[in-house]
């Protein structure tokens, strides 16, 4: 496919299954684009379709379908949208850093390709307002689905969930009560059952 140079394209690229909940214009919505007046548009929509499948079907549908929904708060961003999000300190990566992550359409430098989603978990949400601590879910994740890297958020228990060729399993969080690493295949508590932080979940479907 082409990149779309007209709405009609466009709305063909939108209308792209990616799994059997989303659609690639799920994942096309940025507030960097919409109020700068940026297309947030993929060069290479085969690969970031491609990206993104892998995303939806590895990491988001099995979320989903335990816990009821999500919802999608930033996720492909093409590269003049990063770029403009890094030069004016709108939370953008450099574009290099960005590429296989929240640029779905570009491959990184190692060749791999990646996709990035910020997303809230709704079934969680309502917890994390009790407590205020992420950690549950990230552990939940940790032991049951095929994620490259998560960083949580402060608010919402927000946190993009990367799918990558080249899985990192890296849980990194700017929120408290836990800022940094929660873990990484370095450190002593990334292996073994991780249960105790979750057992009034759901169980996965």
């Amino acid at each position: 496919m082409r990149k779309p140079k007209s709405i009609k394209s466009l709305e063909e690229l939108g209308r792209t299954r990616l799994s059997k909940s989303f659609f690639m214009r799920d994942f096309l919505y940025s507030e960097i684009s919409n109020f700068y007046s940026i297309p947030n548009i993929p060069d290479d929509p085969d690969l970031a379709i491609a990206a993104g499948k892998n995303l939806c079907e590895a990491l988001l549908e099995p979320l989903s379908d335990t816990f009821g929904g999500i919802a999608i708060r930033s996720a492909y961003r093409s590269r003049e949208v990063n770029e403009f999000g890094n030069k004016h300190n709108l939370n953008c990566s450099t574009n290099e850093q960005s590429y296989a992550d929240h640029i779905w359409d570009q491959r990184d430098a190692d060749g791999y390709m990646g996709a990035t989603a910020c997303i809230v978990v709704k079934w969680f949400l309502p917890e994390f307002e009790k407590t205020g601590d992420w950690r549950p879910l990230a552990w939940w994740i940790h032991d049951h689905l095929p994620y490259s890297e998560m960083d949580f958020f402060p608010k919402l228990a927000a946190f993009n969930l990367t799918w990558h060729e080249k899985p990192k399993k890296i849980i990194y969080s700017y929120a408290k009560p836990q800022k940094g690493y929660l873990t990484n295949p370095k450190m002593h508590n990334y292996g073994g059952d991780h249960s105790e932080y979750y057992q009034a979940f759901p169980k996965p479907k």
